[in-house]
């Protein structure tokens, strides 16, 4: 068999910064790989290294990845095995640099290349960080220069499978249904155990599978040549990989049938799995088109500062309890109020309950302004002088502090042309990556035709969860849900059932934003992207769940009509 022919193993071990620090070991001893990725950036993580390198102009990298390196470098070069992180965040050359002086002390003969011409941030005046997402052929060009380890900025997270398979298997840029399928693999990976059973809505269901879900395993994928793959695990590690775990990673954090980044656009409609036998699934029929012209770019922006304070309700007069503290905070803060109040009663409490905890609501107060001063000094004066003269049973769960500054996040595009993408190989030769030529302005994709509706008779209260799972997560501002379902019949009834309307019923906060539908019957899925509801992204904690993580399990919850030919 050729290297070509053969399937190429590419595990991942960090699915984000301070993922299982034991992973990569695991990987490394748990069965055959060729190539190891760990991605380890994410919006918030982009702004945590941003103030990083304000205190220290030499960091900005992942630093939980050298330690993981010191322990692991020997092994991945005593069995073959090729690294390749995004750990370098908004210093790249400077972890490049450090994994050498690593090898040296460790006296291994290894070869470091990185990538870099991500950082656009003297082109953003007044950003923190600011980074284009490249794609694969950076890395593709470390890795056939003959590198060890190859470490980088900001690359979309499917970067880290493109690049190694396009070197592997001697793609270039026109391979746009193969560069797809590797694309569909990496965001598969990308998240770690979430593609093995971590977070996964039907997780009760674990046993049946024989997976232990106390600590799933990390995934891999056999891509091939024609970009198909099958998506596992080691034998033996904890969780399960089935059609179910891979649909909901596939939804996550995605929008419509075009998933489009810098080196092609994948068709997410056309996307098949199967069962391909005990914590096996088989990706095949993806689609590629042209990328886009431009690329991302995320700016993070330090936005101010916040505080926040919550006041504990319990027993009676709950709602009145919480008008008066409101009134009085008001009042008190009437000199000089913060340019954002936010007030939000959570009434976990309940009637003759058994514990003062459950006999308790929870009332809370966020605020937020350019100024440290009116939400530090300000507002916890304010609060704590009510100590004794409020409501009944007054107490807080913790004093509020003097403030800190939130980010906030917005992303640009600017066109792929403006951007020196360049793979740096262990010897300091500088390896310029051109631009996609060929490329296609995205347009959305026409809706599919749905299924006929099911036929069916009497139907049940009950909540969506009981037919349907869900993922969540943020994209800066908006929240995306993904829901499938795991029949045909099923698939009938939700395509039919589950309309924009009717999300926004169970889903109250979205009615006055806006909500697109993508249908994806292949997965027999509904794809919901919800714009806005997120604010100016996670690091400015706009919501009780600033990344919408659990957004989905929250619909999961709503009670409607379902057939009980289902059930």
């Amino acid at each position: 068999m050729t290297q070509q022919s053969r399937p190429l193993r590419i595990g991942n071990a960090s699915g984000f910064y301070g993922d299982r620090f034991d992973a990569m070991r695991e990987m490394l001893t748990g069965g055959e790989l060729d190539v190891l990725t760990g991605d380890y950036l994410a919006e918030l993580t982009m702004l945590i290294l941003g103030r990083d390198r304000l205190k220290d102009p030499g960091a900005g990298y992942a630093r939980t990845f050298l330690r993981q390196l010191e322990e692991c470098l020997g092994l991945a070069r005593e069995r073959g095995v090729r690294i390749v992180a995004n750990a370098g965040g908004l210093n790249p050359a400077g972890l490049a640099d450090a994994v050498r002086q690593l090898a040296d002390r460790l006296g291994l003969p290894v070869r470091v290349a990185h990538v870099e011409g991500d950082d656009l941030t003297a082109a953003n005046p007044g950003s923190l960080a600011a980074h284009a997402y490249l794609g694969g052929f950076g890395i593709a060009a470390c890795l056939r220069e003959g590198a060890d380890v190859v470490v980088t900025g900001r690359v979309t997270d499917a970067a880290l499978v493109t690049g190694p398979a396009a070197a592997h298997f001697g793609w270039g840029p026109g391979d746009h249904d193969r560069l797809a399928g590797a694309v569909v693999a990496g965001h598969v990976l990308e998240c770690g155990a979430q593609a093995t059973g971590g977070n996964y809505a039907f997780f009760h269901e674990a046993s049946r599978s024989g997976g232990d879900l106390r600590r799933p395993g990390f995934p891999l994928a056999e891509l091939h040549e024609d970009g198909s793959c099958v998506i596992t695990k080691h034998p033996g590690t904890g969780g399960f990989v089935d059609v179910g775990t891979v649909t909901a990673q596939l939804l996550y954090e995605t929008a419509g049938a075009r998933y489009a980044g810098p080196d092609v656009t994948a068709r997410l409609d056309t996307v098949r799995l199967t069962q391909d036998g005990p914590d096996r699934v088989r990706i095949d029929g993806v689609r590629g088109e042209a990328p886009p012209p431009t690329l991302k770019v995320g700016v993070n922006r330090l936005g101010g500062f916040r505080n926040e304070v919550t006041f504990v309700l319990t027993g009676l007069d709950i709602e009145a309890k919480a008008d008066l503290v409101r009134e009085q905070l008001t009042d008190a803060l009437a000199k000089s109020p913060p340019a954002e109040v936010r007030w939000d009663l959570v009434r976990t409490d309940r009637p003759d309950a058994p514990s003062e905890e459950t006999a308790s609501a929870l009332l809370r107060l966020v605020v937020r302004d350019p100024s440290q001063v009116a939400v530090g000094r300000a507002l916890s004066g304010a609060a704590i002088e009510l100590a004794l003269a409020s409501y009944p049973g007054f107490h807080v769960l913790a004093p509020p502090g003097k403030g800190s500054p939130y980010g906030v996040f917005e992303d640009v595009y600017v066109p792929q042309g403006d951007v020196d993408h360049v793979a740096v190989l262990h010897d300091g030769r500088r390896i310029p990556v051109p631009p996609a030529h060929d490329t296609v302005v995205l347009d959305e994709v026409p809706e599919p035709p749905l299924p006929r509706p099911l036929s069916h008779g009497s139907t049940t209260r009950a909540p969506l969860g009981l037919v349907a799972g869900a993922r969540s997560g943020d994209k800066g501002g908006n929240a995306n849900v993904g829901v499938w379902v795991r029949s045909d019949d099923a698939w009938r009834w939700l395509a039919h059932e589950l309309t924009v309307d009717r999300f926004r019923q169970l889903i109250p906060e979205s009615g006055p934003l806006k909500v697109t539908r993508h249908p994806l019957p292949h997965l027999r899925a509904l794809n919901f992207v919800v714009e806005g509801i997120l604010g100016e992204g996670v690091a400015a904690q706009h919501r009780f769940d600033p990344q919408a993580k659990a957004l989905g399990e929250w619909l999961r919850s709503r009670h409607l009509d379902i057939p009980e030919i289902l059930l």
